[in-house]
């Protein structure tokens, strides 16, 4: 299930996001996705491939303008 921004992820949800391309602002549509890992302190910590050409721990602010929205597994 896809949720929005405003949700509060849990580790293991996916996590997408609609970067802010120079010029063209963000169109709506996902361009990337990680693992959510924790969030704490309202901090949303990440796991992503093709970060800077390698797989590495990324962490954004709760409520970050570029997060797309969280899917959740129903695992």
């Amino acid at each position: 299930m896809l949720q929005d921004g405003s949700y509060e992820p849990q580790p293991g949800d996916i996590i997408f996001f609609d970067w802010d391309s120079p010029g063209v602002g963000q169109d709506g549509n996902p361009d990337h996705v990680g693992i959510v890992e924790k969030v704490e302190d309202g901090v949303v910590y990440t796991i992503e491939g093709n970060s800077d050409d390698a797989c590495r721990q990324n962490r954004y602010p709760g409520g970050y303008f570029e997060i797309y929205g969280f899917g959740t597994p129903e695992y």
